[in-house]
C-alpha cells in the first residue's frame, strides 16, 4: 500500500476519534446540566486535547522511526 495512502487514513481515523471523543464529552456536559455554550466549549476543548496528543505522540514515534 502506497505511503501516502496510509498516512491520509490514519489522519482521517485519528480526526474521527477526536471528533467523537469530543462529541461525548458535550454530550456527558451536557447531562451533567451544562449550558449549550459552556458543553460547547468542553467538547472544543476535548477535541483540541485529542489532537494535540495525536501529534505529540506522533512526534515521539518518529524519532525511534527515522
Amino acid at each position: 500500500m502506497n505511503r501516502i495512502a496510509i498516512v491520509l487514513l490514519a489522519t482521517a481515523l485519528v480526526a474521527l476519534l477526536a471528533l467523537l471523543a469530543g462529541a461525548a464529552a458535550g454530550i456527558l456536559a451536557r447531562l451533567d446540566g451544562a449550558t449549550y455554550p459552556a458543553a460547547l466549549m468542553r467538547a472544543a476543548a476535548t477535541f483540541a486535547a485529542a489532537l494535540t496528543l495525536a501529534a505529540a505522540v506522533t512526534g515521539a514515534i518518529t524519532q525511534f522511526l527515522l
